[in-house]
């Protein structure tokens, strides 16, 4: 536990320029209070207390504004910057390096079974207000972008932004990446026209009608429903 404490604090002089010295940040600072605090009600946790565990976090929560469920898996090493308002869920995992900045929600969707928090690999910058919602994992040294809503897994060394999150840059480049290229709405005006043509010639067998296409709507639809063949 006190190597962990002293990963904790060195993890805030290291990312904190406004630190001045270890025991001032030992002594004021509420992510490395929380973090301390969360290490015990996992003991806790794992002796089966789980009463006593929820009751230390809800304690902790109530000192220091940060809630973490006492199942959830943090190394040592990790950086909660401010801390206000941060949620960390029954089975995300934190590993050493991750810098967690205020707001953050480490979250799930409310559909899963099983894991259905994040895992946050080493050094994973998550800014103010960022939601990580899931079970899957975000790469080593990625960057999740201050409000940015991430629904799928990142890879490492990305920098995520947006709602919902997109990657925007892969170690520093601009990636050539699909979602760049595929409009959503696009797609979904295409399979709609095609749903919409396949019942046309459907309905043209069964009545006997043919099928014409207004001018109007040839311009906005060019293409008509084809024509039917005898099976």
């Amino acid at each position: 536990m006190f190597k962990r404490l002293r990963a904790d604090i060195e993890a805030a002089k290291r990312n904190d320029p406004a630190a001045r010295n270890k025991f001032e940040i030992w002594l004021t600072y509420s992510g490395v209070h929380a973090l301390s605090w969360h290490r015990f009600a996992n003991r806790l946790y794992r002796m089966h207390l789980k009463l006593l565990a929820r009751m230390a976090s809800q304690f902790a929560k109530f000192l220091t504004g940060i809630e973490i469920h006492p199942a959830a898996k943090i190394e040592g090493g990790v950086f909660i910057d401010h801390g206000a308002g941060v949620v960390i869920g029954e089975t995300a995992e934190v590993k050493s390096g991750a810098v967690i900045y205020q707001g953050v929600t480490l979250g799930g969707t409310g559909k899963e079974k099983g894991k259905r928090h994040p895992t946050i690999e080493n050094d994973v910058v998550i800014s103010s207000g960022a939601k990580v919602l899931g079970g899957f994992t975000v790469g080593a040294g990625a960057k999740i972008g201050a409000g940015a809503v991430v629904l799928k897994e990142v890879p490492p060394h990305a920098t995520v932004v947006g709602v919902p999150g997109r990657v925007v840059r892969i170690r520093g480049e601009k990636p050539d990446l699909q979602q760049e290229k595929v409009d959503p709405n696009a797609e979904e005006i295409g399979a709609l026209k095609a749903r919409i043509h396949k019942l046309e010639a459907a309905l043209e067998k069964l009545t006997g009608e043919a099928f014409e296409c207004p001018r109007e709507e040839e311009e906005l639809f060019p293409v008509c429903a084809p024509e039917s063949k005898d099976e």
